[in-house]
Parts: structure tokens; sequence; C-alpha cells
């Protein structure tokens, strides 16, 4: 007697996750990195953290409500990790009435705009910290140098990031051996001892996040190692090929956005691909237009623009990279 199959309508699926206990997961894997800007920054990561958060909350709810008078789900945990993202994407001592308005940019246009979670093309907390960038160039490259825990909102002493004092020292020509000597260690940069964004300065918090997102299988190893391996691969081969005009892969991999993009920017459910082959691709892409943009281009990070770009991409790749349908025949020459 033959086996018989029971046929019926999706999901064929299931399992005990939600939507609020993935997003509260990620917020647990970001409390390393949070731990660690506050440490670093003192009160300016606190102040800006919070005033991201509750802004993101706040535009949230008040549009669902009022707006789009469908039900509120602000307490999906979604617009919490915006505004942490969002919070980290900035430096320490930026004025809140930016961090509100890239708050509503987030929520308001990136977000909600197309329908709220799920609808949306393009990473909310990558789409406000780009239109703060543009709109607010100054104070968005104004980085706070690390002092301790008791520094203040306004008065922390700001200067250049690693990935910046490269960039522009090559651009006037000073040779790449003199320029290593005023930029943190690798060392150092693993720590955190660096300036930067809240959450790009600690490769360890970093790591520890991301170890604990695989291990509750909240994301996939495909689109962070691609990234990684990509900028890796790709930096090595510059380096080799001129060391006195391009740094090494190490330098590239620790300095600026690359592990917080990788980890928590990149893996966004909404705006990633579905399968694993699309999502090496993916993470390829991103590799490559990070290091395009940092060694060619006029800004000194690309992590955030190269994400955007491959999000535009995520419905080609759902609709034409796809894994083999069950019962499908495999052809094989």
């Amino acid at each position: 007697m033959s086996t018989l199959f029971n046929i019926s309508l999706s999901p064929h699926s299931h399992s005990q996750e939600t939507t609020k206990k993935l997003m509260f997961g990620v917020v647990i894997a970001l409390l390393p990195a949070l731990f660690t800007s506050i440490f670093y920054f003192g009160y300016g990561a606190l102040i800006v953290t919070s005033v991201s958060v509750i802004s993101c909350l706040v535009f949230e709810y008040l549009i669902q409500r009022f707006l789009l008078k469908k039900p509120v789900s602000v307490t999906d945990g979604s617009a919490l990790v915006t505004g942490l993202l969002l919070a980290f994407n900035v430096p320490s001592n930026l004025p809140v009435h930016i961090i509100i308005i890239g708050s509503l940019v987030s929520i308001g246009i990136a977000k909600m705009t197309f329908g709220g979670l799920g609808n949306n093309p393009f990473n909310p907390a990558l789409v406000g910290r780009v239109f703060m960038l543009i709109s607010f160039p100054v104070q968005m490259t104004s980085w706070p140098v690390p002092a301790g825990f008791n520094t203040g909102y306004t008065d922390a002493v700001t200067g250049a990031t690693p990935l910046a004092i490269v960039k522009e020292g090559l651009k006037n020509g000073e040779p790449l051996s003199d320029l290593i000597t005023q930029i943190p260690t690798p060392s150092q940069m693993f720590l955190g001892n660096m300036g930067g964004s809240l959450g790009e300065i600690a490769a360890i918090a970093l790591l520890i996040g991301f170890v604990y997102l695989l291990m509750r299988k909240i994301i996939t190893w495909h689109i962070p190692v691609s990234i990684i391996a990509t900028i890796g691969i790709f930096t090595t081969i510059l380096w080799l090929a001129n060391p006195a005009k391009n740094a090494d892969p190490m330098f590239h991999i620790l300095a600026g956005g690359v592990l917080l993009g990788a980890v928590f920017m990149a893996t966004d459910y909404v705006t990633s691909p579905m399968n694993p082959k699309a999502q090496i691709i993916y993470g390829i892409g991103i590799g490559i237009l990070t290091v395009v943009i940092r060694v060619w281009g006029a800004y000194p990070e690309g992590v955030s623009f190269a994400i955007l770009i491959m999000n535009a991409f995520v419905p080609l790749m759902n609709r034409y990279i796809k894994p083999g349908r069950f019962g499908e025949e495999v052809k094989n020459g």
C-alpha cells in the first residue's frame, strides 16, 4: 500500500517563536554593546539611546492610533529595536532635536508609510541614519572621544574616527605608515577604545551579541559571515597589491560599522533575503559595496549605504533565487 500524504494550506512549519520574542531577543543581543557604549561615552550614550527609543515608540503609537487608525502594535518590540539601532548609528553628543527628527523619518517614512512591520523595503534605522547624515553632516560627523562613564553630554571632546583619519590622510598624500600611528591598535579597536558611533566601538560586544543570536537561532550565519569574509578578502587583495595605500583587512573589519551592520542591520528579517543562497549573494554584495565606497568613494564609511542599496535588490532575489520545490526532480547535466 502506498504512503498517503495529507495536503493542507500553508504554513507548513510552526514554532513557539513570536515577533515579540524575536525582537526582544535582538534587544538582549544589543545589551553588551549598549553597556560598552555607556562605559566609554557616559551620560551622552544614555541620553541619545533613551531619546531615540522613546521617540520611535511614541511616533509609531501616534501614527497607528491617529493617522492609520489601525490596531497599535507598539508592544511587539520592533520600534524598540529600531530606536536602539538608530541610536547605535549616531554620535553620543548628537542634539536631541536631530535624534527626534531621525526617529520620525525611521518610523514615519521608512516603516509606517509602507504599512508597518513586514512591509518596509529598507531598514528603517538606516534610512533615518542616512537622512540625518545628509541633512546634518556636521553634527553627524562630530565623534566624541571615549572618556569614561562620567563624560557629560555636551562637554565631550570630539575627534576623527580611524576610518576618517586614514581616508583624509591618504587624500592629502600622507603615507599610510604615518597614519597607522595616529589610530588605535587592533586590540584597542577590538575592546572599543576609539571614536565612532555608539554601536560600532567594541567588536567584542557585538560578537557576543552575534553568538547569542546564533544560539537562539534568531539569525543564521550566512549574511554576517559572507559580509565579513567578502570585506576581508577584498581588502586583503588591495592591501597585498599596494600596502602603502591600502589598510590591512583587520583594520577594515574592526573600524567603523562592519560588525554592527553585518550582525544587526543586514540581517533584518523584512529587508533581507529569505533563503541561504540569496543571503550569501546579498552579503557578498554588501561587502563589495562597502569596500568600494570606503576606498574610492567620498565617504570614509560605506556600510549603511551598501546595506540600503542591497535592500533594493531583495525582492528580485526572493523572486528569482529560490530553493528547489519539495518533490521536484533535479536535472543533471
